[in-house]
Formats: structure tokens, sequence, C-alpha cells
């Protein structure tokens, strides 16, 4: 099931590279494809095609000897460019009523008051936004209703978590762009041009001086936005690996943007003659003001080698893997940069997958690492019986979807916290080389279970959601671009839990919610990231609804269904859908939250909601 749910991520996750396999099919393939020489397929024939169909067809079967003067970056290029089906035609702009109207204040970036200005309100990555920037209150919360929604185009997956500073909302589309908002009425004050934005943005300072950027990742590259025109300052790349890619939004910290990098090298392996696995994760380190790198660490220290060959003959290489997919967080009093990694890919498995590791911030040297699953090497191939490209024995791919959060307790003790895809919330000691403190199973795990994209803690509790999705099969859907879609169990997954941050005794959990009934695509699995305000904790479901619980008991406090279609400010068709990935942001008042995450089996959606106590 995974290797299906994986192909569902390389149709769906199509960035600047299929703008690469474009060259590249109209280098060497179109002469032949667009003609109408008989016995040769058209485009549109090998647009029907899925991704692997496409690299099979380059690396072992009809077009090998075209396949065989491309790089392996080229031949991967040009399958995701076809295997995304026909190109589609621009987004039509918005209306002129959909922007601004003209003499609109200037905006000016604050470092201080109501903002949510990255993945988290602070370096920490907390996600807890206290009483005075949430401009919120747990009693207020009941009486929260949608102020306006906004269309992000042809989207399936809403993955870009919004910034919110001084009035002011930016966030990125994969498809459209990105915009700058007036965040009490949706206006667009600016659009720009940048596609595959998959990562949450940031606002701040360019370095010193009063210039402010809206910075990202996009593909492989790194993006510095001008905050208050939309102009590209600068676009640099951050990835070497052909199949890498930005997830997470960038760390800034005092002029220096910290980068993870990810990669969907995972899924190649269910090809059978793909020579798995040469991607190492890595952390870099640029300028904000420039974009200039200034270091970069991999998360496997060893560059990946040939290790032996599968009994189908085909070359294995490794060390490989240990990903970051989650923003980085950053430790004030020891100047100390900490990620959390994925799994390994292929054997042999090492020390720094399934981990957290602590990176001196100025020069990028690993200072000690805490790995809390190991031998955990996995990829897609596992998924197949009899596959030659599973690492023997499998692991279980319990990545790190999420940061961990630097805290202190009220008696001095400092924790790094954070839950992992097998189930497991940990603490450790950031101040003893990761030394574990307490540990709680809160979920089953699993490829795509346990605790996903991100936890919240308002330095009392932490506040862990539960994905633990399952799986009822495979239906065909021709409107999908891979021909089938996933179908949710309804009757598996979820869970929202509070943890004592001393202990990680068990205060409370909330049941997951029973109301997907005749609902197509839902699942009560809470997979998007959690956010907290004073006495009130948010989480979103595969059902498509974002609730409020009490921090006191988990009761709910308040709900409401994103799953159904919306009147849009800026006039375009507008649908929510399921709530996964980036969470709620909450600032001066008002609560955004991106609707509608088609992968994994669930409901697709395009638009990004606004909310305010009555709406107003």
């Amino acid at each position: 099931m995974r290797y299906v749910c994986m192909v569902v991520v390389l149709l769906t996750a199509v960035s600047v590279r299929a703008q690469d396999g474009a060259a590249v099919y109209k280098g060497h393939c179109a002469s032949c494809h667009n003609s109408a020489a008989a016995r040769v397929p058209p485009e549109s024939a090998l647009r029907a095609m899925n991704l692997m169909q496409v690299l099979n067809a380059l690396q072992t079967g009809v077009m090998k000897t075209v396949g065989d003067t491309l790089t392996p970056q080229e031949r991967f290029s040009v399958a995701l460019y076809l295997s995304a089906g026909a190109p589609k035609a621009s987004p039509a702009a918005p209306p002129a009523s959909a922007f601004c109207a003209a003499g609109a204040k200037a905006f000016v970036y604050s470092s201080a008051g109501a903002a949510w200005t990255g993945w988290s309100t602070d370096a920490s990555n907390s996600r807890f936004q206290d009483a005075s920037g949430a401009g919120l209150t747990a009693a207020e919360v009941p009486r929260l209703k949608l102020k306006w929604a906004f269309a992000l185009g042809e989207e399936t997956n809403a993955r870009s978590e919004p910034a919110v500073d001084n009035g002011r909302i930016f966030f990125g589309t994969e498809s459209s762009g990105v915009y700058s908002l007036d965040a009490r009425t949706g206006c667009i004050y600016w659009m720009s041009k940048v596609e595959g934005v998959r990562s949450a943005v940031v606002i701040g300072a360019m370095g010193r001086g009063k210039r402010s950027a809206v910075y990202f990742g996009a593909g492989q590259n790194a993006y510095a936005l001008d905050a208050v025109t939309g102009k590209t300052l600068w676009n640099v790349p951050v990835a070497e690996h052909f199949a890498s890619m930005i997830t997470a939004a960038p760390l800034l910290y005092k002029g220096v943007l910290y980068f993870g990098v990810s990669s969907i090298e995972e899924v190649l392996p269910a090809l059978p003659s793909y020579e798995c696995c040469t991607f190492r994760g890595s952390v870099v380190a640029l300028n904000a003001a420039s974009g200039k790198l200034l270091w970069r660490t991999y998360t496997i220290a060893d560059t990946p080698q040939p290790t032996k060959k599968n009994k189908a003959g085909v070359q294995m290489n490794g060390p490989s893997g240990a990903a970051v997919w989650s923003t980085p967080t950053f430790d004030e009093k020891r100047k100390v940069v900490y990620v959390a990694t994925g799994d390994n890919y292929s054997h042999p498995p090492t020390g720094t997958s399934d981990a957290v590791l602590a990176l001196d911030a100025k020069t990028g040297k690993l200072l000690w690492s805490k790995q809390m699953t190991s031998g955990d090497a996995f990829n897609d191939a596992c998924s197949i019986p009899g596959s030659e490209n599973c690492p023997p024995p499998a692991g279980h791919d319990f990545d790190f979807g999420q940061p961990p959060i630097l805290v202190r307790l009220a008696h001095g003790r400092r924790e790094l916290v954070i839950a992992q895809k097998s189930g497991v919330a940990s603490a450790i000691d950031p101040d003893k080389n990761g030394a574990v403190l307490w540990q709680t199973r809160v979920g089953v795990g699993g490829p795509i279970g346990g605790s996903e994209w991100g936890s919240a803690t308002d330095r009392k509790q932490l506040y862990v959601a539960i994905s633990d999705i399952g799986f009822k099969g495979i239906v065909a859907d021709k409107s999908s671009a891979q021909g089938y879609r996933l179908v949710p169990n309804p009757e598996q997954g979820g869970g929202l839990f509070a943890l004592d941050l001393k202990t990680g005794a068990k205060v409370w959990s909330a049941a997951p919610a029973d109301i997907c009934g005749d609902r197509a695509s839902c699942s009560p699995a809470q997979s998007q990231a959690v956010s907290a305000i004073p006495d009130a904790v948010f989480s979103g479901s595969i059902d498509g609804h974002i609730r409020a619980y009490a921090v006191s008991d988990g009761k709910v406090l308040w709900d409401f269904d994103t799953a159904r279609a919306f009147p849009t400010v800026n006039g375009g068709a507008g649908h929510g859908g399921s709530l996964d990935g980036p969470g709620p942001v909450i600032a001066d008042g008002m609560m955004f939250v991106p609707s509608g995450y088609g992968q994994w089996g669930g409901a697709p959606g395009n638009v990004l909601l606004a909310f305010s106590v009555d709406g107003r």
C-alpha cells in the first residue's frame, strides 16, 4: 500500500523538475512522438502512463536506447513531465475587484506584536501563540466564524502554511504562485509566479537592513521575495541530488536561513531496475540577505558507495536516506540547530537516521545525534512482495515528519520533545547529548501512521495528534492522474493526546470523531500539524473538520467542516477537503487554515480559510 501512496506523491508533486522535463522531451522525444510516424505512440498516449511506466520504458524497456543517452536526472524529469498528464492552461488572472484598493497602506515588517512568521511563532517550534499575539481567547473560540475564503487555483493539495505579520498574510501554492493578502479582507496586494511551492513560508528581515522578505523553498531551490512588492530578490539551488526537494519551511534566525533537504528517492526502488540509493539528507545555512551558502551538513557523513548487487543483478548503493522533512529548531543558549531525520533507504543503516541531530549553528558541525529507531532501512520496494530492491530485513519507515520542540520546564530543566511515526512521543535532554528523559506510546505507528507533521506545547503539556490512517482498498478513478484512488478506512485512525511535559504521563486523550457516514474519502486520522493558544488547542482531520479542544480535559470547544464549496474573495471556484500537513495559524484575533489535501485517499481541495470571532 505504501508503494501506491508514494506514486500518488510523485504524480501530484510535479515542480520545476517537470519544467526541465519539458526541455528533455523537446530535445530527445518530440521529433518522433509528436509526428505522425506509424507505430510510434503520440504524446497523448505517453501522458496516459504513470511515472513508473515511463521510467521503466527508459531504463529497461522499449526506449532504453534513448534512455541510455540521458542522465538519471533527465530520465526522472521527463517521466515527471509526462506522468503529470496534459499541460494545464495558466490560471485565469484574478478580477480587478480581488486586488486591494490603490493607495492601500504599505507593508512594514514588525518583529514584535501579533504575528506568526514561520512554521511556528518562535525558533523553538512550539506552535504556540500567546494571548497577546493570538488576540483570541478560549472563551471566544466557540464564536469563530468564517470571515473569507481564497481560492488557490487548480490545487489538489493545499500544502503551504501561511505566515502572518502586521496585517498581511503570505503563502505559496504549487501551481498559481506566491501571494500577499490583506489579513482582514483577503484582497491581493501582490502575486508572484513561482511554481512548485510545497513549504510553509517565512516572513522576516533581510539581515540588518530595513528591507523584509518572504522566504520559502520550491523544488530544489530557495527563494527570497521582496515582502512589499513580491519581486524575486534571489533564487539559489540548495539541493544536489536529482530526486531531492524542499518540503519544510526554513528557520530564519538573525540573518541566517536554515533549510532541511528531503527526497522522493524512497519511491523509485519500486522500479526493479532502479539502482538504489544515492540520496543523503542535508541541512543548508544561507545568508538571508544574499542567498550565499554558509555551510552544508549531510545527515549521513559517508558518501553512498556501491555495496552489492541484488539477486536480479542490479547494483545497490548505500548508505542513503535520512531526509530532513521538517523545519530546524534553534537553541539560543547553546547556539545549536536541531533537526529530525527520516529513515535509511538502503543498507547499511546509519546511526543518524530516525534521529535528532544537534549541529553547531555557525559551522554546521555535528555535535551529537540521538537515534530513536535503529536499523530502519526501508523503501517502497518493501511494499511489493518479492521485490529485489527492499533492503533485508525491511525497516518500519518510522520517519520524523515534525521538528523537535525546545522547552524549558518550570524547575529549569530543558527538553527537546518530539513525536514520531512510530506512535511514540519522546523527551530528550539537549544539555546531555540527547539522553532520553521519557517516552510515551500514543499511537500504533506505520508508514503514514503515528504522529505526522507537528505537535504543539504551551510549556505545560505536549499536544500530539495521531494519524494511523488505514485503507479499505483501491478503486478506479479516471479523473485522477494515476487512474485510481485510495479508499480510506473511516473506522481507523485519529485521536489527540495531552502529555505532561515533565513525566510524559497522559493527562487526557480525545477520541477521534465518528462523522464520516457516507462521505467519500473520509478518515478520522489527524495528520495535520497541531497549533495552540492559552487554554485551547487546534487539530485538523482527514475528515475535513478543524476542531478546537480545551487543554484542561480535551473536550471539543468548536468544530467546523471545511470539506465543502465556498464563495471566494478572489472569484475562483473554491472547495475545501481533507486537512493534512500545514496546520492552523493564529494571530491578531484571526485563524487561517489551508483546506484540501488529496494524498493518501484524502479529499482534494483548494482554499485558504480565514476565521474571526463572529466573522468580524
